[in-house]
């Protein structure tokens, strides 16, 4: 029996395990995802303490603890020491963001996709690299981690980014995601902790959420992660690693400063943490700040990938790595079957020791340059940050929008865009805001109509007072 009376007291979640079966702990974890799925617990409700459940329930706290643990794991919840347990603020958002970009009539606003008009130079290229002798060798099986002279490439493509590596300290895999998926699934194990912005980007949170690891939103300073906020966080809890993207931080398009990036470095010495840090707006960018993996060898891998800046579809990343952990992620891309494709890999290799690779860079800054004046021309009234090189930009919408209202209401008007709570993370405080990909539109006239139905938007927002209700 219950030692108090729960019949007239407040609590934010009473669930009914009468004529329940099987390990009680799974049983109350899929109440709580059923209960969230039917709308009766919302994102940001915050859940009863688990001493107050457990007696309410007649059972043994451990059993609630294990229940908050695997729907930690799931991401239906995140909790803090001192603060108590949340609904996550992302709960009820799709994750996934890689739509075809011809499936529908919509105008892709979402989706980052690259400039793909230097695809042309690649074609060509790739042509003739196959009219060279024994080009045959680039369709065999090669070393899973690349060939030293392709690891060599990725040395010259990072000392661009001001990162001075040994070709030891290098591995390729199949693109950003599978090195990111790589480096989780061999350094950390589920119910790890990794330290993120309240706001980031979604593939690492379909990664952690598959895995097991618990993406933990650090309080931010203007806009960067605040490095006493970090320190503090690590004295009174377990944290394994952190994930940031300094340049272009997606989805916030902010770039770290100098001075915080030394600052987290610092921490992450004294604190013995992990490192991941995602080059993948850098190579763009026009500041060219140092990579925090300079400041911190040690303790960070740096994944740079190609696909913005070069080609998508070649599906390459470089991962600089500390040399302690090289063993762990060599094995990993092997045995998950993450394995460079050796002519891919090629490919990258010549293009990069090309002048093909400057001409592409330059054309594709150019292009995200004109596309950038477009866009602070028609939404000049409204708040958008982002600076000319950014290949997407973040809209903080006027008062009375929340994101997730304002992108339904743009793709019933045509145009896909973000909203906020795609990317936020645990409990964090989710801004009334929308990403917009300028890249990913087919040409200029298709850019420039879909952010005119933005805009349009923006000034007559009484034509979404149905989808405004509705989502309420």
């Amino acid at each position: 029996m219950p030692v108090n009376s729960f019949d007239n007291y407040p609590m934010t979640w009473k669930p009914n395990i009468a004529n329940k079966t099987g390990p009680l702990y799974k049983v109350l974890s899929a109440l709580l995802e059923e209960d969230i799925k039917n709308g009766v617990l919302k994102p940001g409700d915050k859940l009863p303490p688990q001493r107050e459940l457990a007696d309410f329930l007649d059972v043994n706290l451990s059993t609630i603890s294990r229940t908050f643990k695997l729907c930690e794991q799931k991401g239906l919840i995140s909790g803090e020491i001192g603060k108590g347990t949340y609904i996550s603020s992302d709960v009820n958002v799709n994750s996934t963001l890689l739509n075809p970009r011809n499936a529908t009539n919509l105008i892709e606003m979402g989706a980052t996709y690259p400039p793909y008009e230097q695809n042309k130079y690649v074609i060509k290229f790739i042509e003739n690299m196959l009219r060279k002798p024994n080009s045959d060798k680039f369709l065999e099986y090669s070393s899973p981690c690349g060939t030293l002279a392709q690891r060599s490439s990725g040395v010259k493509w990072l000392k661009k980014l001001d990162l001075n590596i040994s070709e030891k300290d290098i591995l390729l895999a199949s693109g950003g995601q599978n090195a990111l998926c790589a480096i989780l699934s061999s350094l950390f194990q589920s119910g790890d902790r990794i330290g993120t912005d309240p706001l980031i980007y979604s593939g690492l949170k379909t990664l952690a959420k598959m895995l097991g690891i618990q993406l933990v939103p650090i309080i931010q300073e203007m806009n960067e992660m605040s490095p006493i906020a970090l320190k503090n966080y690590c004295r009174n809890n377990e944290l394994k690693g952190i994930y940031l993207i300094p340049d272009h931080q997606n989805p916030t398009t902010h770039t770290m400063s100098l001075k915080t990036r030394n600052e987290i470095a610092e921490v992450a010495k004294e604190f013995n943490l992990i490192i991941i840090e995602d080059g993948i707006n850098s190579m763009l960018s026009e500041k060219n700040i140092t990579p925090i993996a300079a400041l911190a060898p040690e303790q960070t891998i740096y994944i740079s990938s190609i696909s913005k800046a070069l080609c998508a579809g070649l599906r390459v990343s470089f991962i600089a790595t500390p040399h302690i952990y090289k063993k762990t992620l060599e094995s990993a891309l092997y045995n998950i079957n993450m394995m460079i494709s050796p002519f891919n890999a090629e490919i990258v290799r010549q293009l990069i020791n090309s002048p093909i690779r400057d001409k592409i860079l330059s054309e594709r800054r150019d292009i995200i340059i004109e596309r950038n004046i477009l866009t602070d021309t028609i939404l000049n009234d409204f708040h958008i940050s982002g600076d000319k090189y950014c290949n997407f930009r973040w809209l903080i919408l006027p008062k009375g929008w929340n994101g997730k209202i304002f992108e339904t209401c743009a793709k019933n008007a045509g145009v896909q865009v973000y909203c906020a709570e795609r990317f936020a993370i645990g409990n964090a405080s989710v801004p009334a805001a929308v990403r917009i990909s300028i890249t990913a539109p087919k040409n200029l006239a298709e850019l420039k109509r879909g952010l005119n139905i933005i805009k349009s938007i923006l000034q007559h927002n009484d034509a979404c007072t149905m989808s405004n209700a509705a989502l309420k």
